[in-house]
């Protein structure tokens, strides 16, 4: 995956409570053709990696944008700790890699996808004053009426699962292709989407030393964000970063996006894509960037 003016780096960050985290990212500019470009922000979900983004970033990197994509804490190349998994510190690591480490000091479009998406409305609900547009929805958002609707549903049976203690890494040990590929079977809509060569590459990433253990700690603390994210928005009101939600018409959250962003946006835009479930960056490519282009051109970054 990658094209020709992909930068691969890795990082080591030092957060607010003085851990170090080393975080592998994705920069689509060269160091000398960075300074004027505005800033996307691309934050994948689970089971997947900066991987995900891979038709995205030159399109969008040719509509004049610099395009950022780590792999988030615990995934890809990325070091797994036991703990911080917690969705404001996974904004905290990211937040951090931008501001301290890559220096960009103008605001920033966040995309969050699934588990990114969640990452990615602390990172603007947090760092209101960074973020120029901030994009989410593939997820039913950890604190709203739909996560606490669906967390115990077959659909969705990992939520509860992944916070089991032990057990799930003890049966997904040498399963990891089963296992992951059950989450794309299950939900695609493009069934091409995903080629057995992606699938080898996220089969790979997990089944790194603590890959799989840093994946269930992410769900095992959803519980933890729920109340984070209702005493953030009872203390400092909703998010008033603009904000798009944006999903696959046939993904199960779907029909629930616009009530779940308003509980937490101040008039958010709610766009459904055709011809694709959970995973729109690979099952429509091309619209995925056409909505955010729209979406991002709209909300320029102040120079």
């Amino acid at each position: 995956m990658g094209g020709s003016q992909w930068q691969r780096r890795v990082v080591t960050v030092t957060t607010s409570s003085e851990e170090s985290i080393r975080l592998n990212y994705i920069d689509s500019c060269s160091a000398l053709s960075t300074d004027q470009k505005e800033i996307i922000l691309l934050i994948h979900g689970f089971p997947q990696t900066s991987h995900q983004f891979r038709h995205v970033i030159d399109p969008l990197s040719q509509a004049g944008y610099r395009v950022i994509v780590p792999d988030y804490r615990g995934a890809g190349q990325s070091s797994k700790p036991v703990g911080g998994y917690e969705k404001s510190q996974m904004a905290e690591d990211l937040h951090l890699l931008i501001h301290s480490h890559l220096g960009i000091k103008q605001k920033i479009h966040v995309v969050g996808h699934d588990i990114g998406g969640m990452i990615a409305y602390s990172y603007a609900s947090r760092y209101a004053n960074d973020v120029a547009s901030v994009t989410w929805g593939e997820c039913p958002l950890p604190g709203s009426e739909i996560y606490e609707q669906v967390k115990g549903t077959p659909d969705v049976f990992h939520f509860l699962f992944h916070q089991v203690q032990d057990l799930p890494e003890a049966l997904i040990a040498g399963r990891e292709e089963i296992y992951i590929k059950h989450f794309f079977d299950k939900q695609l809509y493009n069934t091409g989407a995903i080629t057995q060569e992606d699938l080898d590459c996220y089969v790979l990433a997990y089944s790194q030393p603590g890959a799989i253990r840093a994946g269930l700690n992410v769900y095992r603390a959803l519980e933890k964000d729920s109340q984070e994210n209702r005493d953030w928005v009872a203390k400092h009101g909703k998010c008033g970063v603009p904000a798009l939600g944006l999903a696959g018409k046939q993904f199960l959250v779907a029909p629930h996006m616009e009530k779940m962003l308003k509980a937490v946006h101040e008039d958010p835009e709610i766009v459904l894509i055709d011809e694709s479930g959970h995973y729109v960056a690979e099952e429509n490519p091309k619209a995925f960037v056409d909505v955010l282009l729209q979406f991002v051109s709209k909300h320029k970054v102040a120079r």
